[in-house]
């Protein structure tokens, strides 16, 4: 458990109590996601190398530091997307790679459906980002294909995680870090973690039965206001 490190930040952790409410609707949780993954990733560059620079200040030269490597980010679609716009806002100059998988839910295993890397491969650290870290197997997945393209470096970061994946990603890739807020208590019988939040797919893109009816919900309401007041602007 060396390279598992949950977050204790108490920003991390009062976002990560909203970002599970069942309040929460997908506007407002895509904007926790991107904020949630800026602050992890923050914690998970904390260690990378720098390269001395000198930059030109109004009043003269000054000594900087610059990072060494070139990174690439690495979201697992789809609800990886929301993550890698976090990372972006702290790593703008960063490669964003694309790899799509999806679970079987009989099975729980990866079935690799898109695969989007350069060639040759030039980052020298991938950060993978994807908001659960469940049964492990995505995760895995990810690294596998990396690595078989020479990425030399690589951390994982999710905002939730249970001990099955953890133990799971662990065993098969005992070199990665995994930066993650919170590890919660245990998979449930569909291979959900719980308590967790639910899919973050779902919840992001408000595809769930539930998002779509809070969605039909408030255009009722935008609806009803403006019958009842011509000059309300919809």
């Amino acid at each position: 458990m060396s390279l598992i490190f949950p977050s204790m930040h108490p920003v991390v952790l009062t976002k990560l109590a909203a970002l599970r409410s069942t309040a929460t609707r997908p506007a407002e949780f895509r904007g926790l996601v991107r904020s949630l993954a800026m602050l992890l990733a923050h914690e998970a560059t904390a260690d990378l190398p720098v390269r001395p620079v000198e930059v030109t200040t109004p009043m003269g030269p000054a000594a900087g530091r610059v990072l060494a490597d070139t990174i690439g980010i690495v979201p697992i679609l789809r609800a990886g997307l929301g993550m890698a716009e976090g990372l972006l806002d702290l790593l703008p100059e960063a490669q964003v790679w694309h790899i799509g998988l999806f679970r079987d839910e009989h099975t729980l295993r990866p079935t690799e459906y898109y695969n989007k890397l350069p060639s040759p491969t030039l980052v020298t650290m991938a950060l993978v980002v994807d908001p659960m870290l469940a049964t492990g197997g995505s995760a895995v997945r990810t690294c596998e294909v990396l690595k078989a393209a020479g990425v030399p470096r690589i951390k994982f970061l999710a905002l939730i995680a249970a001990p099955e994946g953890v133990a799971r990603f662990t065993a098969a890739m005992p070199d990665v870090p995994v930066h993650v807020g919170v590890i919660d208590d245990r998979l449930n019988e569909i291979g959900f973690i719980y308590p967790g939040l639910g899919d973050a797919g779902d919840r992001q893109f408000g595809t769930s039965p539930a998002a779509e009816e809070a969605t039909l919900e408030q255009l009722r309401r935008i609806g009803s206001a403006s019958e009842e007041d011509p000059g309300v602007v919809v």
